[in-house]
């Protein structure tokens, strides 16, 4: 079978190994293709049955262009690129690889959270640039240092990752509370679930981790920010579109908002007009959260299988 992965090299920029994908077929990999460019999609995905794409579109007129074309591999856990419901009319499988990233999406949540209670790499750069070695002092701030022992942590979206927030959360002594369309046991030894209201009430950080959906797309808005305690952190790395980045830029230059730690924003790579970068107090990291090694060595092992079941028949994590 032949076999062309879209855009590897975020997946893969040299640290690991293809092979276990060539050995399943011809296999053709580019680093990148254009998101917007259909001609050059088209091109690249034509003549092969299995393509593999992580954030390469695949839309209506790129499947109708490509009748090789059997099955589409996610290097990802989102698959909104695709138009997958008309894949399912042609007869397309797709798949993706659920539940790679839950420790290294929530530890890398918390780390926004200890940066902005903290301001490590301020400091430290600070101390690099001679600035400790100069001071009359045996040390010194720039922002209030915040201790979260006793504070409460509200999560909205409390599956896998939200719930491994949670229970690193407790380890600092913070309270939890958590929103969730579908509560379920092993939520509840965790955290108390309430409804968003009063989450947003109560919560001193509010964190995001739910999929994106037309009903939560754009949740933190004034309306719901309006709700929230003075003061409050804001925590997003799940996804860019759950917030209005007018109203949470508006918030954090007023002081409603605290501070914010962003690994996503709304249109990725960021605009350079985003408010948000010129917001107070807003860390905004480029969507990483989900790279390290061994996460995304877990993606490329998923992918594999997700082919190998392609291939015999039986076929795996099939989201249409």
């Amino acid at each position: 079978m032949k076999i062309v992965i879209l855009d590897g090299y975020t997946e893969n920029p040299g640290d690991l190994s293809w092979e276990p994908l060539a050995a399943l077929g011809e296999l053709e990999i580019y680093d990148r293709t254009s998101l917007t460019d259909q001609d050059e999609i088209i091109s690249r995905m034509k003549g092969h049955e299995i393509v593999i794409t992580n954030k390469t579109p695949i839309s209506k007129e790129a499947i109708d262009a490509c009748p090789e074309m059997k099955f589409i591999a996610v290097l990802a856990t989102g698959y909104n690129v695709i138009d997958y419901k008309y894949a399912r009319e042609k007869g397309i499988s797709v798949s993706n690889v659920p539940a790679y990233g839950t420790a290294s999406v929530s530890q890398f949540s918390i780390a926004l959270l200890l940066e902005i209670c903290h301001h490590i790499g301020h400091h430290a750069q600070t101390v690099a640039e001679g600035r400790w070695a100069e001071c009359q002092d045996f040390c010194y701030w720039d922002y209030p240092m915040i201790e979260l022992e006793g504070k409460t942590i509200g999560i909205i979206g409390f599956g896998r990752i939200g719930q491994q927030e949670g229970k690193i959360a407790k380890a600092l002594g913070m309270n939890v509370i958590a929103y969730d369309v579908y509560p379920n046991d092993f939520g509840r030894e965790i955290g108390e679930y309430v409804e968003l209201d009063e989450l947003f009430a109560r919560a001193d950080v509010v964190s995001l981790h739910c999929n994106l959906t037309p009903e939560n797309t754009g949740i933190i808005n004034k309306e719901n920010i309006a709700k929230m305690k003075d003061g409050v952190i804001l925590i997003n790395n799940a996804r860019g579109q759950l917030i209005v980045e007018e109203d949470v830029a508006k918030a954090l230059n007023s002081g409603k908002i605290a501070a914010a730690g962003l690994d996503v924003v709304y249109t990725e790579p960021i605009r350079k007009d985003n408010p948000l970068l010129k917001a107070k107090n807003c860390i905004i990291t480029p969507h990483i959260s989900w790279a390290p090694i061994e996460s995304r060595q877990r993606i490329l092992d998923m992918t594999v299988e997700n082919v190998k079941a392609f291939q015999s028949g039986s076929l795996i994590n099939v989201v249409n």
